[in-house]
């Protein structure tokens, strides 16, 4: 296979998955650092069914909305307090992706690193050294970095005093970290993110508010909007030749039957995902998006001069993750998590219940540049699976080169065949990290096995898996 040579390849990773170094530093407490592993006090489960009929189940994690240390229970077990240890591990790490060639690396500021409640007037000076020391180690390997500036967190502090994005403050909060960032990695950083998955966010954890109404949930969003156009247009000012983008959850939800019933229900849920890229990259709330809000009783408090705002902070790129495809009909359940719906009949599955569809990322690609014409960066997809190391800790991963391979090809027919202006492409995990959606290490991604279990113990040590070898072969003859 042969791609655009400014194509970028990476790994990505979010800062409460990977980063760990949990109060270091002046480190200050995020919401994500009160959300448990799966598996404390018998928790709720998290049921899925299976393309053939059967049902699985795993444990749920747990969010904890409160905002002190003090609050942490003793004996329980909370991911993101040390998480893989990038915090001491990221020359290591960063030395494993030039290793495979890789020219990219996503990663995410963990923001009490910078902020500790988010309310300080200035930033703590080590909390900024330690991502520019992550950038020039990128830097020194020619890997671009691709920084996510808010990834599914805020400060505890935001959260308890403010109701996180409920407030206008926090817009001011993350304005302000944003200048910081720009001041110190200006220059060297010529991608960024505003906000990860902003489409499927509710609740503490994401959100810092306790209320997971629709309505909240869009006033939320709104505030967001409002924060990433400023954003957009500060970073513009400082940075020039910067890109800036956002990052959707896109894995496709298709339509069970070609009943007309069933085809207009999937329009209606896509739109549900399409209504976020819609603003931020339009600059403009869509006319259909009225309706919506007025059946479901949500009523949108919009200051003046937030409009244009919108409209002078649109995004420059569109970045999303695509894991599975999903089914719906007429009769499936309106959520506010815009993926969860059925099983695709027609495709395998994961351990996890999430099916493989390749072809269902060409699809994306094309649905996004046929409405938006704005380059596109696939900055999350992959395979979780339980792999399963010797006593070397080799991991014989053929079913994720199988995987890459699959999807790869998806790529190159999107750019060769249908003229697709694609950025890069950003595995998921390419080192393993903790899970997001059930606190797991066990469901891993990487090209490089950590040796660490599902409760945080193991020695730290990374392992290149096959998959690592092989993509380093791919980078340096099919890449290119």
């Amino acid at each position: 296979m042969r791609f655009p040579e400014d194509l970028l390849w990476g790994s990505a990773s979010a800062d409460f998955q990977y980063e760990g170094g949990f109060g270091e530093d002046g480190r200050g407490v995020i919401t994500q650092d009160f959300v448990t592993d799966g598996s404390v006090d018998a928790p709720r489960m998290m049921t899925y069914r299976l393309p053939d009929g059967t049902r699985g189940e795993t444990p749920a994690r747990t969010s904890m909305p409160k905002g002190a240390v003090g609050d942490f229970r003793e004996g329980k077990y909370y991911p993101s307090h040390q998480a893989v240890d990038f915090y001491h591990h990221y020359k290591e790490d960063i030395r494993y992706l030039a290793g495979m060639g890789l020219n990219c690396m996503r990663f995410s500021i963990c923001w009490t690193r910078i902020f500790p409640t988010g309310m300080e007037e200035k930033p703590n000076k080590k909390g900024l050294d330690f991502y520019e020391a992550v950038v020039d180690e990128c830097l020194k390997y020619d890997i671009q970095p691709l920084i996510t500036i808010c990834h599914d967190e805020l400060p505890a502090y935001l959260a308890e005093h403010y109701q996180g994005w409920m407030s206008r403050v926090t817009i001011d909060c993350y304005v302000k970290l944003c200048r910081a960032l720009f001041e110190r990695l200006g220059g060297r950083v010529k991608y960024w993110l505003t906000f990860n998955e902003v489409n499927i966010l509710n609740g503490y954890s994401h959100l810092g508010t306790t209320d997971c109404t629709m309505a909240a949930t869009y006033q939320c969003a709104h505030h967001m909007f409002v924060a990433s156009a400023l954003a957009v247009k500060l970073g513009h000012e400082m940075m020039p030749g910067a890109l800036f983008g956002a990052m959707y959850a896109a894995s496709p939800v298709y339509a069970r039957t070609c009943r007309p019933q069933d085809v207009f229900a999937q329009m209606t849920i896509r739109r549900r995902t399409l209504f976020y890229i819609d603003v931020m990259a339009r600059g403009e709330y869509p006319v259909w998006q009225a309706d919506f809000f007025k059946d479901n009783g949500v009523e949108l408090v919009i200051e003046p001069g937030d409009k244009e705002i919108l409209s002078q902070g649109t995004i420059d790129y569109i970045s999303f993750s695509m894991y599975r495809s999903t089914t719906c009909t007429a009769d499936s359940e309106l959520k506010m998590n815009v993926l969860s719906f059925d099983p695709n009949p027609y495709l395998e599955a994961t351990p996890w219940g999430w099916t493989i569809d390749p072809l269902g990322l060409r699809y994306v690609l094309n649905e996004f540049w046929d409405r938006y014409q704005l380059p596109l960066f696939i900055v999350e997809n992959g395979l979780g699976m339980v792999d399963e190391p010797d006593e070397d800790f080799w991991v014989e991963d053929d079913y994720r080169i199988n995987y890459l391979k699959d999807h790869f090809k998806a790529i190159k027919d999107a750019v060769e065949l249908d003229g697709i202006p694609v950025l890069g492409y950003t595995m998921w995990g390419g080192i393993d990290l903790v899970s997001l959606s059930t606190g797991e290490m066990k469901k891993r991604y990487g090209w490089v096995y950590v040796d660490m279990d599902d409760k945080g113990k193991g020695s730290l040590k990374r392992y290149p898996k096959k998959s690592f070898y092989w993509m380093k072969d791919f980078m340096k003859n099919g890449a290119q």
